[in-house]
């Protein structure tokens, strides 16, 4: 690739697109609902929400100074994220903070890329991340749901015209927004029935000697916030 090539196909991806029809964010958010609401469609379309869960758990560990040695995406939609550290401390308080916050928190910044006409750029970034995702996994499901995933980035990203691009783009990023609320209540709910007695919340509960309710306070106002806040910027409101 000569430096022509290079300076051109930074300038597209770094470049601004043009805002899709609000008909076409309409139609990506009632898309979205009809796949986070009902049961049937959510029960496989979770296993996204479980990439971006365990994917923000691996990113915060790495950032926070701990060795990350793998992930597990299993098939009823679960994950596992396996780091090497210091058993507490802020380190791992905010690894074990980042699963529930993260799905939430990627449609924000999704969303605010969106709104810039970034829609090249939140493509090749989602492809990006999903690769580097893909070196840490550990088991055959996780290594086909995550190159599924990344495939239908990569697809899309050079294949498929403005208009899809920008569909496929707000479609995903409705999906974590609203895909990003309701694995907290889920969560909450199953513990009220006495199961998922090693949480997320619950282990953040054993670090920091704080009651489980509180972390689960915490992932309903990131998730409800950051919905309410990337909504608006989709929207334009």
């Amino acid at each position: 690739m000569d430096s022509t090539t290079a300076t051109s196909l930074w300038d597209e991806v770094t470049g601004t697109q043009p805002d899709p029809g609000l008909w076409v964010v309409i139609a990506t958010l009632v898309a979205a609902l009809a796949v986070v609401v009902p049961h049937r469609p959510w029960r496989i379309a979770r296993n996204a929400v479980t990439i971006a869960h365990e994917g923000g758990h691996g990113l915060v560990a790495l950032l926070t100074g701990r060795r990350l040695t793998g992930i597990r995406l299993h098939s009823d939609t679960s994950g596992l994220t396996v780091s090497r550290g210091k058993p507490t401390g802020l380190g791992m308080i905010l690894t074990a903070a980042s699963g529930y916050t993260a799905p939430p928190l990627l449609g924000l910044g999704g969303a605010a890329l969106l709104g810039a006409g970034r829609i090249t750029l939140l493509l090749w970034l989602a492809t990006a991340l999903l690769l580097a995702l893909l070196v840490m996994i550990r088991n055959a499901y996780g290594a086909l749901t995550v190159l599924l995933t990344g495939g239908a980035f990569v697809l899309v990203s050079w294949l498929a015209g403005p208009q899809v691009q920008a569909a496929f783009a707000y479609a995903v990023v409705w999906f974590l927004l609203l895909g990003g609320v309701r694995p907290a209540f889920e969560l909450q709910a199953k513990r009220s029935r006495g199961g998922a007695g090693d949480s997320d919340a619950d282990q953040l509960a054993r670090l920091t000697h704080a009651p489980a309710g509180v972390w689960f306070f915490l992932f309903h106002m990131v998730s409800l916030c950051s919905l309410i806040g990337g909504g608006r910027w989709l929207l334009e409101l």
